[in-house]
């Protein structure tokens, strides 16, 4: 089976490389453009770092304007502030959003493309400035991957994929992760696991290499998520989901997600629910819609989480799905779209924007329609 896989040249995981940030990338840039959020700079999870880049002789600029699904407005703001910065290279310091933020950065700041130019898949012309992620959450896997999610003005979720958004370094220093609050431990986590497990089933390019990343990932996720959100200064917990992350991350970067995140981005952009959340709402729903298509591959990863099921591949994956179900209720996420404010009202235009992501509609194991997506939100509300 001819396949290709691919991910950042490098990759350091080390608890408190944060704090030398300067010394591990000293000779790349001198005058970085750290692209992060507001909170990461109050709290001062970032000084460390930024006193790392100034001691290696770095004049670091910093913009944290970053906001959650970052609005198209937001990330040209940033790009802006790279040029006036004259920025020679970009460092993401954050979620997802500040990652994904950096990676538009980086190709946009020295090119003659408009962020409009780059929506869809291999749009990308030219190189980019030198690009160095520090994940701050176990969830997005962005620092491993070629794609940026960008919410447009008319809030729709817009997809930058291209090779040249894979990062020169990812550094994953699971310190930053101590300080974050259940409900953020819970929702980017139980977004890992998705990305693992349609990384899994994805219909297109799924492969033995991806397949061993998302198998891996969940088995580390499942396994620590629950004790991460309840024991939050547990360091081998908090080491644990950043590795799964970032092993998830790989896999669907190369094997991408499907029917759930499609399903999730519309709760997101519509109705400001967080990405991860946003997943977690839609999970169960849409995996069991699907198990017509991929009971197989549920029953193998339901052994992987140690779900202990017998019986036939139908009987498996039920029993899979109701382990995940079971993980996310304990972790304290909300389970219903009502929870977060939606109303049947919403769902014939939720319906309508999820089938508009076609991206990723075209991976999932069992192909969805409007009635199908209209009726599975209805199981969900």
């Amino acid at each position: 089976m001819p396949f290709t896989f691919k991910t950042v040249p490098s990759i350091l995981f080390e608890t408190g490389a944060a704090s030398r940030l300067g010394e591990i990338i000293k000779g790349r840039m001198r005058r970085p453009m750290v692209v992060t959020d507001k909170f990461l700079v109050d709290s001062g999870l970032i000084t460390p770092a930024l006193e790392s880049l100034r001691k290696a002789g770095a004049t670091p600029a910093v913009f944290s304007g970053v906001a959650a699904d970052p609005p198209a407005p937001i990330v040209r703001k940033a790009v802006a502030a790279a040029r006036e910065a004259k920025a020679d290279g970009v460092i993401g310091f954050g979620g997802g959003s500040s990652m994904d933020t950096a990676k538009v950065v980086a190709v946009l700041m020295n090119s003659a493309q408009s962020l409009e130019d780059i929506y869809g898949t291999g749009k990308v012309k030219g190189g980019r400035a030198p690009l160095v992620l520090l994940p701050t959450t176990a969830g997005t896997g962005s620092e491993v991957t070629d794609i940026a999610v960008i919410t447009t003005e008319d809030e729709q979720k817009m997809g930058v994929v291209s090779d040249e958004l894979f990062a020169d370094s990812a550094i994953l220093d699971a310190s930053l992760t101590l300080a974050l609050p259940r409900a953020v431990t819970a929702a980017t986590g139980i977004d890992a696991m998705v990305h693992a497990i349609e990384a899994y089933t994805s219909k297109l390019r799924k492969n033995p290499v991806s397949d061993a990343l998302a198998r891996e990932a969940l088995k580390l996720l499942a396994a620590n998520i629950v004790k991460a959100c309840e024991a939050p200064g547990d360091l081998a917990a908090r080491e644990a989901m950043l590795l799964g992350a970032m092993l998830a991350g790989q896999a669907f970067a190369n094997a991408p997600v499907a029917a759930v995140h499609a399903m999730a981005y519309p709760i997101g952009a519509l109705f400001h629910v967080a990405h991860g959340l946003s997943n977690a709402l839609m999970l169960a729903t849409v995996l069991r819609f699907n198990c017509d298509a991929a009971a197989p591959l549920y029953a193998e990863l339901g052994d992987v989480i140690g779900a202990n099921a017998t019986g036939g591949y139908t009987e498996r994956a039920g029993a899979f799905i109701d382990a995940l179900a079971a993980i996310s209720a304990a972790t304290g996420v909300e389970q219903r779209l009502s929870q977060v404010g939606i109303s049947p009202n919403d769902l014939p235009r939720m319906a309508e924007d999820a089938m508009k992501i076609t991206r990723l509609l075209q991976n999932n194991p069992r192909e969805m329609r409007y009635e199908d997506a209209l009726r599975l939100y209805g199981e969900a509300l």
